[in-house]
């Protein structure tokens, strides 16, 4: 089993791999041999190249939407796609316009597209947030299909729910980036909840707390 997030080694960082932990996946180096090749096949080694090329030149300068814009552009992006949860629609709004502005063209899908109501997917009504009332189910297989019609070349994910996203993940054809990660608790700021385990959120992360 592997430990990684236990390790104060650290071998993999530092190159000292004589001092890696015997559980360290590194004693595979047949494996990391065979992915390495990986990295050099032509749908991998540009997409990869480029995502180094904007870690060292943005570095500590940019943030992550300026980041995903100069990505695109350094991988002769021009369609790019924006999955987004209708509970951010004035981001997504926001980033719309930046993106364009900067040349690209933006297509854009919200969560609730096909307006389908959730009891027609056979969502339980004891797993809705307004039981009684007209309810849309997300879509997120809709909304990367949609995309994948368009032919977007990069999608772009802007707070789609837990699981959601792992589905839009899923259907889409192109490679996806998250631009934001939904946390309605924190302001759509995930790491507050990590940054405050101990403290503030302790019995929020508790399951046996209600």
């Amino acid at each position: 089993m592997f430990t990684c997030a236990s390790c104060h080694v650290m071998a993999c960082r530092t190159g000292q791999l004589d001092q890696m932990p015997k559980n360290c996946p590194m004693q595979d180096r047949e494996l990391f041999d065979q992915v390495l090749q990986e990295y050099f096949k032509p749908e991998n080694h540009d997409f990869f190249v480029a995502s180094a090329a904007v870690e060292a030149i943005g570095y500590c300068r940019w943030p992550r939407l300026r980041e995903t814009a100069e990505f695109a552009r350094r991988m002769g992006y021009t369609r790019l796609g924006l999955a987004f949860c209708v509970g951010l629609r004035r981001e997504a709004e926001v980033v719309d316009r930046l993106l364009r502005k900067q040349g690209f063209e933006v297509v854009s899908v919200a969560c609730k597209t096909g307006s389908i109501p959730k009891d027609a997917a056979g969502i339980p009504p004891e797993y809705r947030v307004n039981p009684g009332q007209y309810e849309a189910m997300c879509d997120p297989i809709a909304q990367a299909e949609l995309l994948n019609r368009a032919g977007t070349q990069f999608n772009i994910c802007l707070g789609l729910c837990v699981g959601h996203d792992s589905l839009f993940y899923k259907y889409s054809k192109a490679l996806v980036t998250t631009l934001v990660a939904k946390d309605r608790v924190t302001g759509n700021n995930p790491a507050a909840a990590i940054y405050c385990a101990e403290g503030y959120f302790k019995d929020r992360l508790d399951p046996d707390k209600p």
